[in-house]
């Protein structure tokens, strides 16, 4: 059994900095030779190590690829983030001049600023009611925790089917 660093196998290229990944080795023998020289039970254990590897390296592979991917997204979610932050900020300018222009209409100042502050309460308010209202919705993953717990009382005690 060999390992694999990336494509290429160069240690300054584009697989540099890949963790190892076990790898079935490719021979020159046939499965004739090999089968002449080993009994069926050692073709089977053989095939059974090398199906065992691949789906490690398989498995290793997803890994890489799906964490380079989150890093990919976490990198670009930084600039959502700083545009949802202004967009944040912003809303007091926003409410601000909703106020003032609640003031030039012809309302005192003071009242047209608390007009503003209870309007901004009752959507803070709404939306609280409808988050509240879908997280109240969730449930535990049942399915998952009766296969689990089958699993776990399978291997218990082995031999016996429920």
């Amino acid at each position: 059994m060999t390992t694999v660093t990336g494509p290429g196998q160069n240690p300054n290229g584009p697989g540099a900095g890949l963790p190892p990944v076990p790898s079935i080795p490719l021979t020159d023998e046939t499965a004739r030779d090999v089968a002449g020289e080993q009994s069926v039970g050692g073709l089977v254990k053989d095939v059974m190590t090398q199906v065992s590897t691949l789906l490690r390296a398989e498995i290793e592979l997803a890994k890489i690829e799906v964490g380079a991917e989150v890093k990919k997204a976490l990198r670009g979610s930084v600039f959502f983030i700083l545009a949802l932050t202004i967009v944040c900020f912003s809303l007091f300018f926003l409410f601000f001049a909703i106020a003032e222009l609640l003031a030039d209409l012809g309302l005192y100042r003071s009242a047209s600023f608390g007009i503003v502050w209870v309007a901004m309460l009752v959507t803070a308010g709404l939306f609280g009611f409808l988050g509240y209202r879908k997280v109240r919705r969730l449930r535990a993953p049942e399915r998952t925790i009766e296969t689990i717990k089958d699993t776990a009382a399978a291997l218990r005690h082995p031999g016996e089917h429920s």
